[in-house]
């Protein structure tokens, strides 16, 4: 019996491994996006609680030294948060090009295996015609020797 090669299968191969090195750098890239927005929550709430801070010395008595000393605090925080901003955006455009090159690869890996199903179902197909062909043969034969 004739057995099945697909003669672009190393391609197909190829694709494969293309593809599970790019959902890697996908699962990488996330969890660096997961913790750039860690970062930056962390710095949020830290800043909230200087304001809270800040309006607490505001309220009792007044200490300018305190006072100055915490809204300080609250600016390098400001300039912090927008920093990690920057790098939340960074590491979502990263995001988005991993994606982009994933679905890239995982179009190409896909257009493969259409083309080796194509292959495959015509090699059952001339599979078919050939085992016809000798039934026929066969039928024809011992119709002929009667």
């Amino acid at each position: 019996m004739a057995v099945f090669r697909y003669k672009l299968q190393s391609i197909l191969d190829i694709k494969q491994k293309l593809e599970e090195q790019e959902k890697i750098a996908f699962g990488l890239a996330a969890a660096k996006l997961e913790e750039e927005q860690e970062a930056l929550q962390k710095l949020l709430i830290q800043k909230a609680g200087y304001d809270r801070q800040s309006r607490k010395l505001v309220e009792g008595t007044i200490n300018l030294i305190e006072i100055n000393a915490c809204r300080k605090a609250i600016e390098i925080m400001k300039t912090r948060i927008r920093g990690q901003m920057l790098e939340v955006h960074k590491a979502e455009r990263q995001l988005d090009q991993v994606r982009q090159r994933l679905n890239e690869v995982m179009i190409e890996r896909k257009t493969y295996e259409k083309l080796r199903e194509k292959e495959f179902e015509a090699f059952q197909q001339e599979l078919l015609y050939e085992e016809k062909k000798e039934v026929d043969e066969l039928v024809s034969y011992t119709y002929h020797q009667k």
